[in-house]
């Protein structure tokens, strides 16, 4: 299967801007370079689970969402072994809508002190960054999981940092970004993604900030974004915006700040029996924190 960049040319093509933002393509970003814009989507986490892909995009598209992250597992069934012509048809079907396939949104993690179990997710990784390419994707999602006990946690991060400079150098070579979730227990903790991020050369790999309760530990959330400010990617996930217990305003305000122009991705985390319309009401709240009427 030939690849979208070598090496070389993703290099020269990639540009970081004013919101740290590793951009994989100049023109797959055109529609992104408008001051201010702020894209809407949604992660298939609990909302869309059950849904095919026909039906997923429907409702995206009904509830005026640009875009979404794939989950692995779900009903959508978009899997490394769809076959070439399946993943074509993914990737067609995108194409023919007005939603974005941002990514896809894996469990590979790096943490495990097991070599063979850390070398099975690393290359499990580049399969799915496969997948991500034939489906017309941008990135994958991963994420540190753990600090495993008895194992120092410097050597935990830094394992977790050189696992994510192997996956994102082979992501570049097929015009992907690895997207880092900041999640997993003391992994979300902003300094030690922070410590894993210190360890990362390649520009492929940046952090997918995730709202957690954590990013509220001293020195607060304007504090703990600095810490890893300089490593943001395209994308941030957020529960549902009228939840009062994350400061979505302050979020906002602060992205606003770094001119941030790329994915506010809804993780929605509740029960509801019409999702269609509660995606919507999330809609209405996204574009009163944007200023935004439509």
């Amino acid at each position: 299967m030939e690849k979208v960049l070598n090496r070389r040319n993703f290099i020269s093509k990639s540009l970081l801007a004013g919101s740290a933002l590793c951009a994989l393509d100049i023109r797959a970003l055109a529609d992104l370079a408008l001051p201010g814009r702020m894209r809407f989507g949604l992660v298939t986490y609990q909302w869309g689970r059950d849904w095919d892909l026909p039906t997923l995009i429907k409702n995206c598209e009904e509830a005026d969402y640009q875009g979404v992250e794939l989950r692995t597992g779900h009903a959508h069934k978009v899997e490394a072994g769809l076959t070439p012509r399946e993943r074509a048809e993914v990737r067609k079907r995108f194409a023919a809508s007005s939603v974005k396939c941002v990514g896809y949104g894996s469990n590979f993690e790096y943490h495990s002190p097991d070599p063979a179990e850390l070398r099975k997710n690393i290359e499990q990784t580049k399969e799915y960054i496969k997948l991500c390419h034939d489906i017309g994707a941008t990135g994958i999602k991963v994420k540190p999981n753990d600090i495993p006990e008895g194992v120092p946690r410097e050597k935990t991060l830094e394992q977790i940092g050189r696992s994510l400079n192997e996956v994102g150098q082979f992501a570049m070579d097929w015009g992907q970004a690895v997207r880092v979730e900041v999640h997993g227990n003391h992994t979300q903790e902003l300094p030690n993604m922070a410590a894993i991020f210190g360890h990362v050369t390649e520009p492929s790999v940046r952090i997918c900030w995730n709202c957690n309760e954590q990013d509220l530990l001293p020195p607060g959330l304007q504090g703990n974004f600095n810490l890893v400010r300089k490593w943001i990617g395209d994308t941030v996930h957020v529960r549902e915006l009228n939840d009062a217990g994350y400061p979505y305003r302050e979020l906002f305000g602060i992205l606003s700040g770094i001119d941030y122009r790329g994915w506010i991705l809804l993780e929605a985390r509740t029960e509801t029996s019409d999702l269609v319309a509660a995606m919507k009401e999330q809609a209405v709240f996204f574009r009163e924190l944007t200023g935004r009427k439509k």
